[in-house]
C-alpha cells in the first residue's frame, strides 16, 4: 500500500446517506480474483443502465469530476455486507480519502487495511463540503500527520482522529501483514527458544 501522509484532491460529492455496500459494488462483480480491475464497477447500477448506457443524471458521470480523489458522502457511509471489494473498488477508481459524517464499523476498518484513509468530520462539515462540491470544482486538502482538513481557497477547516494504530498503518502504508513483520525479530527469537524453526 501507499503511504497516506498529506492528500489533496478533487471532492466527488454523493450527496446520499445510508450506502452500503452492494451499491458501491455490486455482487455480480465479486466474481474476480485479484483486487484489482473493480474501479470500473463502482456504484454500477446508478452509473449505467440496465443495458449498460451511461446514465447523464447519476452525478458521477460528469466529467467535472473526473479525476476526483476524495469522495464525500452522507452518514452510515459503507453499511450493509461486509464485502472488502467495496474499498476495493473505491481504491482502483481512483478514491484515496472518504469523507462521511459516520460509516459502518467493518468498511472503516476494510479502507484502512487497504489503503484508503476514511475521514469522519460532523454533518455540518460534511454538508458544507457537499454543497461547495456540487456548485464548483472543489480542491481540498486531508491531512493525516495533522488530522485536519482544509481548503486553501476559503476559510474551510475540521480536524478529525484515528486511532494510533489505524493512523500508523495508512501514515506507514503497512497492510496487517506488514504490521506484523515489524515485529519479526521478535517472532525470530520464539521460534528458536520453543524450537519451532531450525537455525542454520
Amino acid at each position: 500500500m501507499e503511504p497516506i501522509r498529506q492528500h489533496k484532491g478533487l471532492v466527488y460529492p454523493l450527496n446520499r446517506a445510508n450506502v452500503d455496500t452492494d451499491q458501491i459494488i455490486p455482487k455480480q462483480f465479486l466474481k474476480r480474483i485479484e483486487r484489482q480491475g473493480f474501479g470500473q464497477f463502482l456504484f454500477y447500477n446508478w452509473r449505467f443502465d440496465d443495458d449498460g448506457t451511461v446514465r447523464e443524471n447519476f452525478n458521477l458521470n460528469d466529467r467535472k469530476y473526473d479525476g476526483a480523489s476524495i469522495l464525500v458522502a452522507g452518514e452510515n457511509f459503507g453499511c450493509g455486507s461486509s464485502r472488502e471489494h467495496a474499498p476495493w473498488a473505491l481504491l482502483d477508481y481512483g478514491f484515496k480519502v472518504v469523507i462521511a459524517p459516520s460509516f459502518a464499523d467493518i468498511f472503516f476498518n476494510n479502507c484502512v487495511k487497504n489503503g484508503i484513509l476514511p475521514v469522519k468530520l460532523s454533518l455540518s462539515e460534511t454538508e458544507t463540503l457537499l454543497k461547495r462540491a456540487e456548485e464548483e470544482q472543489f480542491v481540498l486538502t486531508v491531512d493525516l500527520a495533522e488530522e485536519k482538513v482544509y481548503d486553501t481557497s476559503s476559510d474551510f477547516k475540521a480536524t478529525f482522529s484515528l486511532s494510533p494504530y489505524q493512523r500508523e498503518m495508512l501514515l506507514n502504508g503497512w497492510d496487517e501483514i506488514a504490521v506484523t513483520l515489524t515485529h519479526s525479530s521478535k517472532i525470530d527469537d520464539y521460534e528458536v527458544k520453543t524450537g519451532t524453526v531450525e537455525v542454520h
